[in-house]
């Protein structure tokens, strides 16, 4: 099963299910706002997408951070700002179980759902 990672609210988030239902996708929802996140699977994300692709550098959450940890974001930094608050995370985060994609793009869902 397909699993989408991200918040409800988010107009990215939205895009990329209706693009699911409008293609007839199965998947499942986790809100990680709500639902938490375990750390082992950001590490995973990280390991295979690197942290700097799951950092979500145009939103709210990171304008909000003090310019002091914008301007020395490391690995270890970005990973604690990740898992103590997954909203900076780029959404949607689309688990295809072999792999993942972050961010939506129409192409590469529908190449990723190519049959």
């Amino acid at each position: 099963m397909v699993t989408i990672y991200g918040i409800r609210n988010c107009d990215t988030m939205k895009k990329a299910m209706r693009w699911l239902d409008e293609h007839g996708v199965d998947y499942r929802f986790h809100d990680y706002r709500k639902q938490g996140l375990d750390e082992k699977l950001l590490l995973g994300w990280e390991k295979e997408l690197g942290w700097e692709a799951l950092l979500n550098r145009r939103g709210m959450l990171w304008r909000k951070l003090p310019a002091a940890t914008r301007e020395t974001i490391d690995r270890e930094s970005a990973l604690a700002c990740m898992r103590d608050n997954p909203g900076i995370i780029k959404r949607p985060l689309l688990d295809l179980g072999p792999r993942r994609l972050v961010g939506f793009s129409a192409e590469d869902y529908a190449a990723a759902f190519e049959r």
